[in-house]
């Protein structure tokens, strides 16, 4: 089907929402009307951008027609001069209704928790987990979004071994799910006295934040144990057992939080990352899903491989996915992700608005 169909399959959708919105008898069901309303609501843009559009063609085809009658000069050169006006408008029109017909992802407007670990390369392995974590911390202050710590283990050397936090705002987990892969760093460590480039690397996870609605888990299927929590090398020991373990025992994943002094409060966080991991699996199963049949390499969320790579020594940063090279890596440690992450939505959205044209 192509767009043009689609879009009149809309616009006679959108006239049967009118038609039935115009029936009195409608008001008297509270529930149908509030379906109706939020339909017709969503399809009225949409229907009103195509109707321009079509009316536009018109114009379109009517100064063609001047043009090939060719009988008054002065009136050709007019329609000719107002052809391509027209033609700009109805190309930035469509697509701009390629754009309004692509599905939006539920997911887009939830929070996210992000989960960073440090990978292949040791000590600076670590560094750079926690390079990647202050670079989110200012891209998130940058969005005014709010970024809860939930649970880190620190490295002796510096960074950690992995952290785990929330970002709270709007539209987080639209903008920050492209993030999710293994993270390549190619520089001189600080341990390293010969002067040598390293390469390392750290795995970063982006889930959707899940809601009890989002997800049930019956209790019965957790096993719970307090410990005591403790930093690096001994560093913030606590008195007592506030640091929380939870098993859930048929998928067999398992969540620690030891931020805050209590164990209750420790639990809540903890219970949060267990909803979000969970609720993750079936996500990833429909994204995976999605990517296969698109082919996408922008948004397959397959922590295993490698996305991106932070070139020091050049001042490089390259995102394998979509072929981006950027020198300003000072500027994206610093926080000045929204290149790179439009680069992604707009590769993610052309290819979405080549599905939408193929369907």
């Amino acid at each position: 089907m192509n767009i043009d169909n689609k879009l009149a399959q809309l616009q006679s959708r959108f006239e049967e929402l009118s038609v039935a919105l115009s029936d009195p008898d409608i008001y008297s069901q509270p529930e149908k009307l509030a379906k109706i309303t939020k339909e017709h609501s969503s399809l009225k843009s949409l229907v009103e951008d195509y109707r321009t559009l079509k009316d536009i063609r018109s114009q379109i085809d009517g100064n063609r027609e001047i043009m090939e009658q060719n009988e008054d000069p002065e009136l050709t050169e007019m329609a000719r001069a107002e052809l391509k006006e027209l033609t700009d408008k109805a190309g930035a029109l469509e697509e701009k209704i390629r754009l309004e017909l692509i599905p939006k992802d539920p997911e887009d407007s939830k929070n996210a928790i992000v989960e960073i670990r440090a990978g292949t390369g040791g000590d600076e392995a670590a560094i750079f987990a926690g390079n990647l974590f202050e670079m989110y911390r200012r891209f998130a202050d940058d969005r005014k979004w709010k970024l809860e710590l939930m649970d880190l283990h620190e490295s002796e050397k510096g960074g950690y071994k992995d952290i785990v936090f929330k970002l709270e705002g709007v539209d987080v987990f639209g903008e920050m799910k492209y993030e999710s892969g293994v993270h390549r760093v190619q520089r001189v460590p600080e341990t390293e006295s010969q002067g040598r480039v390293h390469t390392s690397a750290a795995t970063v996870a982006v889930l959707p934040e899940a809601e009890d609605v989002d997800i049930q888990i019956n209790p019965a299927d957790l096993e719970f144990e307090a410990y005591r929590a403790s930093g690096a090398g001994g560093q913030h020991v606590n008195t007592t057992d506030s640091a929380v373990r939870i098993r859930h025992v048929p998928s067999g994943v398992v969540v620690t939080c030891q931020q805050e002094r209590s164990q209750h409060k420790n639990r809540d966080k903890a219970m949060a990352m267990l909803r979000s991991r969970l609720y993750e699996h079936e996500y990833e199963k429909k994204r995976t899903e999605r990517a296969a049949e698109r082919k996408s390499q922008v948004s397959t969320g397959d922590r295993s491989a490698k996305i991106r790579t932070y070139n020091y020594p050049q001042g490089r940063l390259t995102d394998h996915r979509i072929g981006l090279t950027l020198y300003n890596l000072d500027a994206i440690m610093k926080g000045d992700l929204s290149d790179v992450i439009k680069a992604l939505r707009v590769q993610d959205n052309l290819e979405r608005m080549q599905e939408v044209g193929e369907s």
